[in-house]
């Protein structure tokens, strides 16, 4: 018996879809059709699976969604994609976010392989990000931690280098610390510093031969060094990272962005959420936006919670600190500096 629709709700339609590949629906599904369990609880629609044909019911808009979802799904597989949990759950994320921009091409686009394993964006704001580096001298990606604002940019270097755009990749941080002194950390400067941009050469170890690094390193190819490093010179034909700059003072973003060289690129990434400087001292990348707004070729990606690729719960950790810091900013009477949460979801929540 099928329910009579309430007054003024939109007329139930039907919609079908057929693979007419067995082992192409086998893939679509999931082992036990986990995949399709999925799909069914984020989207509004009844979905019904016989043979090689699915079968949608509800409102036309719902519908729709969802046969975009299996088309973006089924394609993905034709490209030779293995769907799995997490590539289902970002192809619905960025359908319900409206985007005209295929998932099936976002989730395709590779970056970088090495071993058998490839490097790409895996959220719409991670391709827009990546997108932004090859369209523009400096890039900006700021947001929460897990965005993969920094590997990401690391990819691109590493990409860069080896199409030989540039002659070297140069890596650096401000050697902040969040809770200690380095004058009390143990060992000589470098030992003091080493703790700071071991993140990168870890990043490194994922890209380039781990063999190859010492050598790359010693030959001036590839440098890992302090912000400090960097005052008084002038940086060519290098893809130049600055990680972690929400920890730069204004002077300090102003002097690594002077470095800029001819046939350069500059990427800084941050989260301007983690701020370690002492109190009352200002970040620059807070107010570099500001600073830079209309600076031609200069271009600011800014991720979210929604772009996070570590654990699924790091997303909702970053939410529910936006939220908090929101509902504390009208006692406190100051300006929080909150990551944007991400939009509503169509259709049924998981």
């Amino acid at each position: 018996m099928t329910d009579s629709p309430r007054p003024g709700a939109p007329a139930r339609v039907t919609t079908k879809i057929t693979v007419p590949d067995p082992q192409l629906m086998v893939n679509l599904l999931g082992a036990g059709d986990e995949l399709l369990r999925l799909v069914e609880r984020a989207v509004a629609s009844d979905i019904h699976v016989r043979g090689n044909e699915i079968t949608i019911t509800g409102a036309p808009a719902d519908n729709a969604l969802t046969a975009r979802i299996f088309t973006e799904l089924i394609e993905l597989i034709e490209k030779g994609e293995t769907l799995t949990a997490d590539s289902v759950r970002r192809t619905v994320g960025m359908i319900e976010q409206g985007s005209d921009e295929r998932p099936a091409e976002v989730l395709t686009l590779n970056i970088l392989s090495r071993r058998g394993r490839t490097i790409r964006p895996k959220t719409l704001g991670q391709k827009r990000y990546v997108d932004a580096i090859d369209g523009h001298t400096i890039v900006f990606g700021i947001g929460p931690a897990g965005t993969g604002k920094t590997y990401l940019a690391m990819a691109k270097a590493v990409q860069s280098l080896q199409a030989k755009q540039v002659t070297r990749i140069i890596l650096t941080r401000p050697a902040v610390e969040a809770g200690e002194r380095l004058g009390f950390l143990p060992g000589t400067l470098y030992e003091k510093i080493d703790p700071y941009l071991r993140p990168l050469y870890d990043a490194l170890h994922d890209m380039i031969d781990p063999d190859s690094i010492p050598r790359l390193t010693q030959n001036g190819t590839i440098e890992v060094a302090p912000l400090a490093y960097m005052r008084g010179r002038t940086l060519n034909d290098a893809f130049i990272i600055l990680d972690e700059a929400q920890n730069t003072t204004l002077e300090q973003m102003k002097m690594f962005l002077t470095r800029l060289g001819f046939g350069s690129k500059i990427v800084v990434t941050g989260d301007v959420t983690q701020v370690d400087l002492p109190g009352g001292t200002r970040s620059g990348l807070r107010v570099v936006r500001e600073i830079l707004d209309g600076v031609d070729d200069v271009h600011f990606s800014m991720l979210t919670s929604a772009d996070v690729v570590r654990h699924r719960l790091v997303s909702d950790i970053v939410d529910a600190y936006a939220k908090w810091d929101a509902a504390q900013e009208p006692e406190s009477g100051q300006a929080v500096h909150a990551v944007p949460s991400r939009g509503g979801r169509a259709g049924r929540r998981r």
